[in-house]
């Protein structure tokens, strides 16, 4: 089917108004918030399963590859349209459908925006616990495909936890449902093998979630050390005392000094670490719980432990942590950010080596992580106007990555793979391992129409090209020596 009849078939389904199509108006669909990007044929909006349905069938019968899309926040690559084709954004599909308080579920669309979920249903007086960085921004179904953490997943869980089922349209045209308002349900948990799986099995067009009470006390507290390696020291100690915080937080020097003149958050540039540390729960237990972890910190090498005794000095320090993106952009105009993990006890001889890569590399990388379950986020700042920059910029996001897994850890936690790291996958996964995984993914997507070419490594042979390939072909002057 040539472009001419694609768009023919899609304005019948979607009208003129439901999609895009020339060149100039699709391109800002053909990248996301990581390095890759590749131009779609058609990108539509959908307002109703129904029209997906109609679409994926379209698909199927034709061979065209269908990419889901939610904000294009996503930082793995998730959302590019590797093989062209057509994006779904599912921007239109972005309603509450139901409320039940008493049985503490929500019924929404994949497009609903992760913090106006929160704030709809907050009169109620409860909220949904998933908060990643980009929540001002993300969607519920970026979210689930990615299984998305966020800051308060050390206590609540990440994306996975708070989904109970899903409606979801499969290649072919196929409406099937998982799970539903009743948890624990017998059988096959396939809820949960959708949630993560990176919109390659089907396109989500519902979900059913938990909402959980606000907690009848919060508090947030800033400790100040001199260095990441007693801040990690403080970590450990306050894990193995059996506190789980809400969140537990970690910037170094240089994110701290960043996001301080960006958004005058109240996190002292003096300091050589800082952990943001929130405790909630019931009041008559707080002081004594945020007393013991202030001790703890103190014990560990922290010079300085500065409250948030308001409501509005709590939101200063969290618009800091969560706007550190944008406060990167003020020092570079590009940011290369993986989400490798590693076990807590290993963060100080992580970080010192990952300042050894900047040095190879003569790159500036700032972290910040969600330190209280090890999954570091170091961000490289670099301008990708400058001549060989790129792949200096690749290598060393790939040997933070290989490092990872040498201490223990592994490549993501909760980013996704996509197209960024798919090749990485033989680190940690047998051949064995991921046939397997394969050969689930193709009782779903047996001929790889949705999200195609994501999450496993690519085989050239097939006409498939790599990250690092298409960055070749993309730039002038490209060295194929660092391929």
């Amino acid at each position: 089917m040539d472009k001419q009849e694609l768009v023919a078939e899609l304005l019948k389904i979607f009208g003129p108004d439901g999609m895009l199509y020339a060149p100039e108006d699709v391109l800002v669909y053909e990248y996301d918030f990581s390095l890759d990007k590749n131009l779609p044929e058609a990108v539509v909006f959908p307002s109703t399963t129904d029209q997906i349905a109609a679409l994926l069938k379209l698909a199927g019968d034709n061979d065209i590859p269908v990419t889901p899309r939610g904000a294009g926040t996503g930082l793995s690559g998730g959302a590019i349209a590797v093989r062209g084709g057509v994006v779904v954004a599912m921007a239109r599909m972005k309603h509450l459908l139901k409320l039940d308080v008493p049985n503490r579920y929500a019924v929404v669309q994949p497009g609903h925006v992760n913090l106006e979920l929160s704030t709809e249903i907050s009169p109620s007086g409860y909220f949904f616990a998933p908060d990643p960085a980009s929540q001002k921004a993300s969607t519920i179904g970026g979210n689930l495909a990615l299984n998305a953490g966020g800051p308060h997943c050390l206590a609540y869980g990440t994306t996975t936890n708070h989904i109970l089922g899903l409606e979801m349209v499969l290649p072919g045209g196929e409406v099937v449902r998982t799970g539903g308002a009743a948890p624990d349900r017998p059988g096959y948990d396939l809820t949960g093998f959708i949630v993560g799986s990176e919109g390659t099995l089907g396109i989500v067009t519902e979900a059913t979630v938990k909402i959980m009470k606000k907690p009848e006390a919060v508090s947030t507290f800033l400790a100040l050390f001199e260095d990441v390696g007693a801040a990690s020291d403080a970590v450990s100690a306050v894990i193995g005392a059996g506190i789980v915080p809400a969140a537990l937080e970690m910037m170094d020097q240089l994110t701290i000094q960043m996001v301080e003149e960006a958004l005058q958050a109240g996190y002292p540039p003096e300091a050589g670490a800082v952990l943001l540390i929130e405790v909630d729960g019931f009041q008559e237990n707080m002081d004594e719980l945020t007393g013991t972890i202030v001790g703890i910190c103190r014990d560990n090498g922290s010079f300085d432990v500065k409250s948030a005794t308001t409501e509005e000095a709590r939101t200063k320090l969290w618009a800091g942590r969560k706007g550190a993106a944008g406060a990167f952009g003020r020092v570079a105009p590009n940011f290369y950010l993986h989400d490798g993990v590693v076990p807590r006890s290993k963060l100080p001889e992580v970080l010192r080596r990952i300042g050894d890569i900047a040095k190879e590399y003569d790159l500036v990388i700032a972290n910040l992580f969600h330190a209280g379950d090890g999954n570091l986020h170091p961000n490289i700042l670099f301008d990708a106007r400058v001549p060989g920059v790129l792949p200096r910029v690749m290598e060393a996001g790939e040997k933070i990555l290989h490092l990872c897994v040498e201490v223990g850890g592994t490549i993501s936690g909760e980013h996704g793979i996509g197209t960024e790291k798919q090749e990485y996958m033989s680190w940690i996964f047998s051949e064995a391992d991921m046939e397997t995984m394969k050969k689930v993914k193709e009782v779903f997507n047996p001929e790889e129409i949705i999200n195609p070419w994501k999450v496993f490594p690519t085989k050239k042979s097939c006409g498939e090209i790599s990250l690092k390939m298409r960055l070749l072909k993309s730039l002038p002057n490209m060295d194929e020596a660092w391929i």
